[in-house]
């Protein structure tokens, strides 16, 4: 049945296939194996994310089978016959004015959901059901959510990802076309889409394929090229054109709209504007996120600076408390010169025992965080100054700032 599969399907998902290869290894080997806890960790999330829709339809939908709906169970299994395919699982969920079915998989098991709105519209010409059935059916046939997951990476990616997402509809079309009996059920099936659960009746079918024929233009171009699904009058000029074993006539899409496509972001399912919003929101929480990631990164630098320092504090201290005067030197306190560490560059000792903290990164790296010893009624107190943000100081700073 290789003629129900879209002519570029197969290339693009190789295409991606590799590309997505390489990213993985990217992620992987660039952070160590780190990328393998996250994908781990974002697996179990999408696996109780899907569990709960799965319950929602065992639970609120309603099955359909030999006993229930028995006239949609028997469509159901034409269908699946015609394309040598096993019985799903299906249910009949409400619509609520929508016109629409999907499939999914759920550890190993196959499911077909038709919203009611589609069956109800398709009353007096219940023949059309079939394309929404064998549409669903190409999506489990064709594994498309197990490739989803293993080309996740590059369906992100510009113009690759969803030329592929467009070319699996064009797939699960003909898949629909081929269990109708008629190509005219499949067309005014697919019309339905763009007209309604009533005006689909009276739509002239050549005209409306042949709408796909004029150029689309620079903006009808460039938003179908960043969507995952190809607009509605292309798809149907296909089904109204492989009947005959004919090419449809499609207008060529603008040029620009390639490049510019190119480097928009892209979001699978939410197109450009989806694409723009979500880099915008990222770039918001960045800006908000960054400065104050990099003023907790300080105050834990200034923390550790204060305590690579007690040892050399306590030095001071008891020599002034045992000479009645300040070290001179570390020699004199019988203390070593600090070595330095990730966090605190350099501890040096200045004149009447005043330490000087230098820092080994950014954000503090640079300044310098000086604690003068001062006597007040008996007892031995540091004072803190330098040039170290007021909000970056440890807390003994800021309380004695406070004070």
């Amino acid at each position: 049945m290789n003629e129900l599969v879209y002519r570029n399907e197969a290339t693009l998902r190789v295409i991606a296939l590799v590309l997505s290869v390489v990213i993985w290894l990217v992620l992987i080997l660039g952070t160590f194996g780190i990328a393998l806890l996250y994908l781990l960790a974002f697996a179990l999330f999408a696996l109780v994310a899907h569990s709960a829709l799965i319950a929602h339809l065992r639970g609120n939908a309603i099955p359909i089978n030999a006993r229930q709906f028995p006239d949609l169970h028997a469509r159901l299994q034409q269908c699946a016959a015609k394309l040598g395919m096993s019985v799903p699982e299906a249910y009949l969920v409400n619509g609520n004015g929508v016109l629409n079915a999907f499939a999914t998989k759920f550890l190993g098991r196959s499911f077909v959901v038709l919203l009611s709105d589609v069956v109800d519209s398709m009353e007096d010409r219940p023949d059309a059901l079939n394309f929404y059935i064998g549409h669903e059916l190409g999506h489990l046939r064709q594994n498309h959510q197990t490739w989803s997951t293993v080309l996740a990476p590059a369906l992100f990616l510009p113009l690759i990802g969803a030329a592929y997402s467009r070319a699996r509809e064009y797939t699960c079309d003909r898949h629909g076309l081929a269990v109708c009996d008629h190509p005219e059920d499949a067309q005014y099936g697919l019309v339905a889409l763009a007209a309604g659960k009533r005006r689909w009746r009276s739509v002239n079918l050549a005209e409306y394929s042949a709408s796909a024929a004029p150029s689309p233009g620079f903006w009808m171009s460039l938003h179908e090229l960043a969507g995952d699904y190809p607009w509605l009058n292309k798809r149907h000029a296909w089904l109204h054109a492989l009947p005959d074993r004919r090419q449809p006539v499609l207008g060529r899409r603008n040029p620009f709209a390639w490049l510019i496509c190119l480097f928009m972001p892209r979001v699978p399912g939410l197109g450009i504007g989806g694409g723009v919003f979500v880099v915008a929101y990222i770039g918001i929480l960045a800006a908000i996120a960054l400065p104050a990631y990099r003023d907790y990164t300080g105050r834990v630098a200034s923390r550790t600076a204060m305590t690579d320092s007690a040892p050399y504090r306590d030095a001071v201290a008891r020599y002034g408390a045992s000479h009645q005067q300040w070290p001179a030197s570390m020699e004199e306190m019988n203390m070593p010169p600090f070595v330095g560490n990730q966090s605190t560059a350099t501890i040096t000792l200045g004149e009447n025992g005043v330490l000087a903290v230098g820092f080994a990164k950014p954000p503090l790296q640079g300044h310098v965080l000086q604690l003068t010893p001062y006597v007040t009624e008996g007892a031995l107190h540091w004072s803190c100054a330098g040039d170290v943000p007021a909000k970056l100081l440890p807390l003994e700073c800021r309380d004695q700032t406070q004070r």
